[in-house]
């Protein structure tokens, strides 16, 4: 749902071999699995239980430890479940819920659309080298995670009285909230670091 296109775009221009792909096949011979996605909740799980695919990622990602990429919506179907236009099961890989951002001010509305400046908490990992993290972002909802599993935020912002988790990192299962393909520079240097991170722990 939404961004596909420029996603595998921002990757091309890494020099990376991408396809946009729902087929089993595909996703098994693949390096590495990217989720992007804009829109509902609901309507993205939907999606991916209509095509087949929350087998597959199970299999891949949880099962066989393969390299997963969220992004947007990529995160939020992170979460056990989702609050958004009522409860939606996410995939569960995380203990956690999917929560409407608070506002108390006229300049917070929501959705949360344009550049905020990220709060870097794992510097070594997607963030390395990046001195300006500052991303675009466009969601109404922010994924909250509960108990010890707060360790794998990698980066934070705040938005109205909302504590935004920008990004995970979680062995192989990395994510952000913001839009890197949207990012200018900045965003094509943090998909790079995550190729980099990746292939660095295959060879380990």
């Amino acid at each position: 749902m939404g961004n596909t296109r420029s996603v595998l775009n921002a990757f091309n221009l890494l020099g990376e071999k991408c396809i946009i792909t729902n087929k089993r096949s595909d996703i098994v011979n693949s390096e590495v699995i990217v989720l992007p996605g804009v829109g509902a909740f609901s309507e993205g799980m939907t999606n991916i239980k209509q095509n087949g695919l929350l087998e597959i990622l199970n299999e891949e990602v949880i099962d066989k430890n393969k390299p997963y990429l969220g992004i947007c919506l990529g995160l939020e179907f992170l979460a056990k479940n989702s609050l958004e236009g009522g409860f939606c099961e996410g995939l569960g890989w995380l203990d956690g819920e999917v929560r409407q951002i608070e506002t108390s001010k006229d300049e917070n509305k929501v959705p949360h659309i344009g550049w905020n400046n990220t709060d870097i908490i794992l510097n070594d990992g997607i963030y390395s080298g990046i001195k300006e993290p500052s991303f675009y972002y466009l969601h109404s909802y922010y994924l909250h995670l509960k108990n010890k599993d707060k360790q794998y935020i990698s980066g934070k912002c705040n938005y109205g009285n909302s504590t935004i988790t920008s990004s995970i990192e979680k062995n192989n299962i990395f994510a952000v909230q913001f839009h890197p393909e949207k990012s200018q520079s900045v965003g094509i240097r943090l998909l790079q670091n995550f190729l980099i991170r990746v292939r660095e722990n295959v060879k380990e």
